[in-house]
């Protein structure tokens, strides 16, 4: 599939371009911030070849696409004005709730993962630069070496303009204005008026003296609240006095609050903050690395990460070194070392080519494709890479290693970073990490049914849910084909499992029942909130969050019966299941009791149930709309 097709369907599948309210990339996922996550396809986007899974991190919707993402994303901005426009420019304000530091985090990955390639760029050219001198190849001294060095430093020196342009994009204010903010703190004479060692004062009040080079949080805190100032003064400054005066007024209330206040209060947050992970880091030492190690994944799949980006980059600029870093790349290797144990445990060849492959690519330095296309898929895994990570990372903080730039991959490619006295500390947890991943994961083992037991697809139009054997009391209403599936025998007929409104399954808004991906059926608006079964037969699976049920009539109808719309969320809450898989029930048998008035408050209670053997039949057709009583036939389906 092309990209551009890609990136249609994605859109499609996220609900279209009026649920986007935003959407960049980082090195591997497209991040959406949507007006409503709960009308995303999963089903739709999980079948494109391009996309690897999908992730929510607090309210953030992300699809994970690897290595093609920025060409998938290009492919969505230029077919797709609108999204560039709310991308680039202001971002549309959300309805939603959303937690505060959630909503931090993801400020901060929103302002630094469009700068990534630069950074990452400038990173390695720097690993490489320590390497070639340290194994004799260049000379510090040399011509060549300045200009590549300038190249690498360059990006740093000045990471304060490419923070305005980021952080006035993602906070919607003018990117030159902000550019120019920037400029005055760096401006040479400033730069020597502020390190003179004498006191400085702007009318009178006095200038506290910071460096703003290499700076991170000051220009960050300063071009937010240059967003506001911006706006306030564009609300009050006639249109025709608008382009001279709004920036004038902006800047020239910005930069000396900048120097007065912001620049000194940024310089103590991102001194408190680095410095209270780096003491944890340095006392913490084997402890810290076991924790740290063990939980990066967790850490990693919440955009947790982005938020230490700050203080990884201002440690490196005033400490020629960051001890966080080297935990990315262990973790790393304890997810391909808990992938590669999958390959030795898995009897399916599909899923050891897919094990073997994507042990490669965590190697290689991206994890998603292991990450959430095996290991956590299998559960066991996972949990084998996070006992790998937290070895290795207990290793390395034990003997100190650090990273000395930040070289943007946490694979073998960007081992360079690592380059420096510690560099074999780095390595050995690295490797301590892959070898115990592998091992645990391959004791650990798994269960090769159970990454798709719980997934919805499984009950996909067609698709049985029988079991391979089929009990005696059964044997003689049901034929069993071939493969142990069973065909139906009969015309069948399935009663209301509900008291409420019947409505036709095209009403139902999830588009996995309302355009019948499922199989054709019928809805129900309940007023009671208790579920029976709709015919005599088996159970042939409880969902472990009791929000849905699979029943299997005894003349062969398999029906799911799904109450509410992405009730899984509830895991449980609310819901009591009377019966268990396997159990044997009579048409008005009680099934669930749910508390109806409670899930309305938060969820669409809409019931869905539907004949998941569809092809099966030449129809399956309702019976009665409207108002009905549990008990009253409902459905027909007709052989």
């Amino acid at each position: 599939m092309k990209h551009q097709e890609t990136a249609q369907e994605i859109i499609k599948a996220v609900g279209g371009t009026n649920n986007i309210n935003s959407v960049y990339h980082c090195v591997t996922r497209l991040r959406f911030d949507l007006k409503d996550n709960d009308k995303v396809d999963n089903g739709s986007l999980n079948k494109l070849d391009k996309v690897m899974g999908t992730n929510i991190s607090g309210d953030q919707f992300q699809v994970i696409i690897g290595n093609d993402v920025a060409k998938v994303f290009d492919a969505m901005v230029k077919e797709n004005p609108a999204i560039q426009q709310s991308t680039e420019n202001k971002e549309p304000k959300s309805d939603k709730k959303q937690n505060v530091v959630l909503k931090i985090f993801e400020t901060i990955a929103g302002v630094f993962a469009p700068m990534l390639p630069a950074i990452t760029a400038a990173g390695m050219l720097k690993g490489l630069l320590a390497l070639f001198v340290s194994l004799g190849w260049m000379s510090a001294g040399t011509d060549t070496y300045r200009i590549l060095s300038a190249i690498g430093d360059g990006v740093f020196h000045y990471l304060p303009l490419l923070i305005a342009v980021s952080a006035a994009r993602k906070f919607g204010s003018n990117p030159f204005v902000a550019i120019a903010l920037g400029t005055a703190l760096m401006y040479p004479d400033m730069t020597a008026l502020l390190s003179s060692g004498e006191s400085v004062g702007f009318l009178g009040i006095p200038v506290t003296a910071v460096s703003y080079a290499s700076s991170v949080i000051p220009i960050l805190l300063a071009v937010w609240l240059m967003s506001y100032v911006e706006k306030w003064v564009d609300r009050v400054i006639p249109a025709a006095l608008k382009l001279l005066l709004v920036p004038l007024i902006t800047l020239l209330v910005m930069v000396p609050v900048t120097l007065i206040a912001i620049g000194p209060l940024g310089t103590f947050v991102g001194s408190g903050l680095s410095g209270g992970i780096n003491w944890l880091l340095n006392e913490g030492g084997l402890i810290a690395g076991i924790v740290l190690g063990g939980a990066m994944a967790l850490i990693i799949m919440t955009g947790m990460h982005y938020a230490l980006v700050p203080i990884i980059l201002s440690n490196i600029a005033t400490l020629g070194f960051d001890k966080f870093l080297p935990l990315t790349f262990i973790s790393n290797m304890g997810q391909a070392g808990a992938t590669l144990g999958v390959f030795f445990r898995a009897k399916d060849k599909k899923l050891k080519t897919v094990a073997l492959s994507t042990s490669f690519t965590a190697l290689m330095g991206v994890t998603e494709p292991a990450m959430y296309g095996v290991n956590m898929k299998y559960k066991k895994p996972f949990a084998a890479a996070m006992i790998g990570s937290a070895v290795g990372g207990g290793f390395a903080l034990a003997f100190g290693a650090k990273a000395y730039v930040l070289a943007g991959n946490g694979g073998l490619p960007g081992l360079p970073s690592l380059i420096g006295q510690t560099f074999w500390y780095s390595f050995g947890g690295m490797i301590l990490a892959f070898v115990v991943g592998t091992i645990m994961s391959t004791i650990f083992g798994i269960k090769e049914e159970e990454g798709d037991a719980e997934a919805l697809a499984q009950f996909s139009p067609g698709a049985s849910t029988a079991p391979a054997k089929v009990a005696s009391s059964d044997a003689a209403s049901v034929n069993v084909d071939d493969m142990g599936a069973p065909t139906p025998t009969s015309n069948a007929v399935a009663v209301a499992p509900m008291t409420g409104k019947a409505i036709p399954l095209q009403e139902v808004n999830d588009p996995t029942f309302g355009d019948e991906l499922m199989g054709k059926g019928v809805a129900f608006v309940p007023t009671l909130g208790e579920l029976v079964s709709p015919v005599t037969g088996t159970i042939m699976n409880v969902f472990k969050t009791k929000h849905a049920i699979v029943v299997r009539s005894d003349n062969g109808m398999e029906l799911l019966i799904h109450v509410g719309i992405n009730t899984v969320k509830l895991r449980g809450q609310y819901f009591d299941a009377h019966v268990a898989t396997g159990a044997r029930v009579q048409a008005g048998d009680k099934l669930l009791t749910f508390e109806l008035a409670e899930i309305a408050k938060e969820y669409d209670i809409t019931t869905a149930m539907v004949v998941t053997n569809t092809a099966d039949y030449k129809q399956v057709l309702p019976v009665k709309l409207g108002e009905i009583t549990m008990g009253e036939d409902v459905l027909k389906a007709e052989i």
